[in-house]
């Protein structure tokens, strides 16, 4: 028997292709902000091994501890070990263009774009990469402030489809 919406941890999975930035900045702010109520992981389609330095500097600067945190496959999260995700959602369009594996339990899914942080220069790369994060940071936001009723199965996933389509400021 399924736990009231109330009462209930909502696991997320953040999937990217490499698993170094998007993705990453996707679970650390949904494991602070969520108080709890969310526990957020990341994954890639093709993990590229290593997190971006700027990834680890902007969840540091909102407590996150980043010691943990490593670029892993999805493949992690498909075996019968794995923490059966509520909702998975894909944060660049190349992982989402992607065939997802067949989670158990079927989570909903959901497709919250964001560029690919980028930059010639360090402080254009710095100033992408906090664009991003504020970017993932009020989708986040609009994730956790949900009321309880919202996150009843069958209204959660139109919900979170529409977080994804709200204006990145």
């Amino acid at each position: 028997m399924t736990q009231p919406a109330f009462n209930r941890v909502f696991n997320v999975l953040f999937l990217c292709t490499a698993n170094s930035a998007r993705s990453i900045m996707s679970e650390g702010l949904l494991n602070v902000l969520g108080h709890g109520r969310f526990n957020a992981y990341s994954a890639g389609t093709h993990p590229s091994g290593q997190i971006n330095p700027y990834t680890i500097e902007l969840l540091h600067s909102i407590g996150y501890d980043t010691r943990s945190v490593h670029s892993k496959s999805w493949q992690e999260f498909e075996g019968h070990n794995a923490p059966h995700m509520d909702i998975v959602i894909t944060v660049c369009d190349q992982a989402h263009g992607e065939t997802c594996p067949s989670w158990p339990g079927h989570p909903i899914s959901a497709h919250w774009a964001y560029e690919d942080p980028s930059g010639e220069t360090e402080e254009e790369k710095h100033a992408s990469y906090c664009k991003i994060f504020a970017q993932i940071k009020r989708r986040i936001d609009l994730l956790v402030s949900l009321p309880s009723e919202k996150l009843k199965h069958l209204t959660l996933n139109n919900t979170v489809q529409e977080i994804g389509k709200s204006p990145l400021v």
